[in-house]
């Protein structure tokens, strides 16, 4: 449970959250809704919740009205966080497709689309609208360990490896947090990156048990143990981080 009165100034603030309906992005609309945000989530998949853009983020079109859409509601917009990706389950792919000697081109230009290009478009579309606000506005991107390190095929199963994009588009949204996180400052503009580690989510245990062993603490994480570090970023508790890149991996890319 999230302690309301660690991040008390987040209370009515309006945040933005790409890729709002997925694994992820519920936890944190939950940590947001707990101290009394108001949390709207941008997705292509619609799932129970009450503040639903459905958005696709690639379209920058769809996003200009979006953002009229939520301005038009609720007058400003104080936190947008770029959560949104494509990741590929094992057991639901065709391995041999997703090799690197394999992996399309189509493929490659969609998970772009989505990982990085989408960030792009709504950090533009967004990033503008809060530059333009007296208060500013925050922007989270929302990175991998794997945007610090390369992935271990060594874990994965029956050949699966993590396609290409994944780490490529990882790296990327470390970039794009460093370029935007100086192009608006004088705007009162910040932008952070959080670069997590696996979470647990009922994965073969096979896997668990060889990522384990690439992570000091010996575990992966649990679910909701990144909600704080997402708060922490967004709430004046973090007011002089910008262009940095909090890492929560249990050490596993220290090696």
């Amino acid at each position: 449970m999230t302690n309301k009165n660690h991040f008390a100034d987040l209370k009515n603030k309006v945040v933005v959250i790409t890729g709002g309906n997925g694994f992820m992005g519920i936890q944190y609309s939950k940590a947001f809704k707990q101290i009394g945000s108001i949390v709207i989530s941008l997705d292509v998949k619609k799932k129970k919740n009450e503040l639903f853009y459905f958005c696709d983020i690639t379209n920058e079109n769809e996003v200009k009205n979006t953002l009229d859409q939520i301005v038009k509601k609720y007058k400003k917009i104080d936190i947008l966080i770029n959560n949104a990706s494509i990741d590929y389950i094992p057991s639901k792919i065709n391995k041999t497709d997703y090799s690197l000697e394999n992996f399309s081109q189509e493929l490659w230009l969609r998970d772009l689309s989505v990982g990085l290009t989408g960030a792009f478009i709504c950090t533009k579309i967004f990033g503008k609208y809060m530059s333009k606000q007296k208060k500013g506005g925050n922007i989270i991107n929302v990175s991998s360990d794997l945007g610090l390190i390369a992935p271990d095929n060594r874990v994965y199963e029956n050949n699966f490896v993590k396609p290409v994009s994944y780490s490529v588009i990882k790296h990327g949204i470390i970039g794009l947090t460093k370029y935007t996180s100086t192009y608006w400052s004088k705007k009162n503009i910040r932008c952070n990156c959080f670069a997590p580690g696996g979470m647990f989510n009922n994965q073969d245990q096979q896997f668990v048990n060889n990522i384990k062993k690439l992570i000091p603490l010996n575990r992966m994480a649990k679910k909701n143990e990144y909600n704080s570090i997402i708060l922490f970023l967004a709430s004046e508790a973090s007011s002089y981080l910008n262009g940095s890149t909090l890492v929560a991996d249990g050490g596993r890319s220290i090696w």
